[in-house]
């Protein structure tokens, strides 16, 4: 098999904490570099789907997520190997501060991840109300962990001139690390701050103006020739080698045959990891893109796959299309294969109250629906199959991640009908999730096509099974 090596340059981009303006640091640095004709290949570490959408658009291209819960590390270096070969340089959010994960030895931390890619870390310091303190802050992540690579840092939500001089001033003189740029601390009038971890790319109404005004920040504030030249610099180039499927967990064989599996897609449901739909590909599917927003029907399709999103922004306007809520109850009833994650359950389910109003939803699964003021569900999950159903295998355990607002109201199910008993988060009810009825399969959880080999293939069976039963 041939081996293909490349040097590329690549940085991840980490903060002491969430909350610390990184998410605007990334998106600025990737659309700046991308104004400058440099083709960016985009990454977010960990399982968030709205950095990675606002990343997505600030690069122009789809940003892949690197996640070593979901995945194994041999399988995330690949993936990062695979979509950077092609690209000047490759840019990665981290999550969270730098060195923590889910455990007391950084598992699944950004550190973690830096070195498992080799590469140097940009740190985003929030200097409100602190000076040399900052300096101090940055020694100890260098000293905490001596083969992270601390190649500079940006500072944040500076007051002014005199307050950037003096953290400036303390880092040089204790840490001898470059200062690339200083941030000012930004008006609502300036940038969107607020919305940014809060809506979708598809949801903000002015997310073209959003990226133009971190690319303008980015621009005005940082250093973005002396960055780019300080990560190309032979120490930080890593050699990427192409080679097909390396590094990828054996899928069962598959042979590719032409279904046509729909994803519903649009500003409501718009959670899906470039992976899945890129696995479906690989076994041969045709993707259409359905949205119950803009549709009255589906097309002909052998299966429909449903992501997450935020349906309840949207609610009345899907509550509206009975037509389109018809079609989808009448496939299910015949047996379409129907995978749906989060909000794609809460469209299978009867309804959803918001604010004293009931919304009705396509009626497939038995399930009332509320929204709650804080998450209900958030963080990695990891679930063991205890009932046989379309999509897995009794005693697999999968692992996932869950984030919701929705809490179950009412449901009426059997236990035989909940595929998966969870032995981290909450799932549905009781620790249990995967609800089936026919073919028709909703969870809370969203797995990763990588971490998850089996999901894709499974998926394109029942489509060439529904195919089969179902001559057009």
């Amino acid at each position: 098999m041939q081996k293909h090596t490349k040097k590329v340059p690549g940085i991840i981009i980490a903060g002491l904490r969430g909350g610390s303006g990184k998410t605007i640091i990334s998106l600025g640095i990737t659309a700046a570099w991308k104004e400058k004709h440099y083709t960016v290949s985009p990454f977010k570490k960990g399982p968030d789907y709205i950095d990675a959408g606002w990343l997505s658009k600030a690069a122009g291209r789809p940003c892949y997520n690197l996640d070593t819960f979901l995945c194994t590390p041999a399988v995330v270096k690949h993936s990062y190997q695979e979509h950077s070969l092609h690209c000047d340089i490759a840019v990665v959010e981290g999550n969270r501060g730098l060195y923590d994960g889910i455990d007391i030895e950084g598992s699944t931390s950004t550190s973690e991840l830096a070195k498992l890619l080799n590469l140097p870390v940009l740190l985003v310091l929030d200097c409100t109300k602190s000076t040399r303190t900052m300096a101090a802050l940055l020694m100890g992540c260098m000293m905490f962990d001596p083969d992270i690579h601390i190649c500079g840092v940006i500072l944040n939500r500076v007051a002014g001139k005199r307050h950037e001089g003096k953290v400036r001033a303390n880092i040089e003189r204790f840490c001898q690390i470059p200062v690339f740029g200083a941030v000012p601390k930004l008006k609502a009038a300036d940038f969107p701050e607020r919305h940014m971890g809060l809506l979708t790319s598809e949801e903000h109404s002015f997310s073209d103006q959003a990226i133009q005004a971190a690319t303008k920040v980015a621009n005005d504030t940082i250093d973005l020739d002396n960055l780019y030249q300080t990560i190309t610099a032979e120490k930080y180039m890593v050699d990427l080698e192409s080679q097909s499927q390396a590094g990828f967990p054996e899928r069962e064989p598959v042979e590719p045959e032409s279904v046509t599996i729909g994803v519903i897609r649009d500003s409501a449901f718009q959670f899906y990891y470039p992976d899945n739909i890129d696995a479906l590909q690989k076994l041969g599917a045709r993707i259409v893109f359905i949205s119950p927003l803009n549709e009255n029907s589906i097309p002909p399709v052998h299966a429909i796959y449903m992501g997450g999103g935020f349906p309840e922004t949207h609610a009345a306007q899907l509550a509206h299309n009975v037509a389109f809520k018809d079609n989808l109850k009448k496939l299910s009833e015949n047996g379409l294969p129907i995978y749906a994650e989060c909000g794609g359950l809460i469209f299978l389910g009867e309804s959803i109250l918001l604010k004293g109003q009931e919304y009705p939803m396509s009626g497939i699964l038995p399930i009332t629906f509320g929204l709650s003021q804080r998450p209900q569900g958030h963080g990695y999950t990891q679930v063991r199959v205890v009932n046989d159903n379309p999509f897995y295998t009794t005693g697999q355990i999968l692992k996932g991640h869950e984030f919701r607002y929705s809490s179950v109201l009412t449901i009426d199910y059997q236990d035989a009908e909940m595929a998966f008993e969870m032995e981290r988060g909450k799932g549905i009810l009781d620790k249990k999730d995967g609800f089936f009825k026919h073919n028709t399969f909703g969870t809370y959880t969203h797995i990763h096509a990588l971490g998850t080999p089996s999901w894709a293939p499974s998926l394109i069976k029942k489509a060439m099974t529904f195919k089969a039963d179902h001559p057009s």
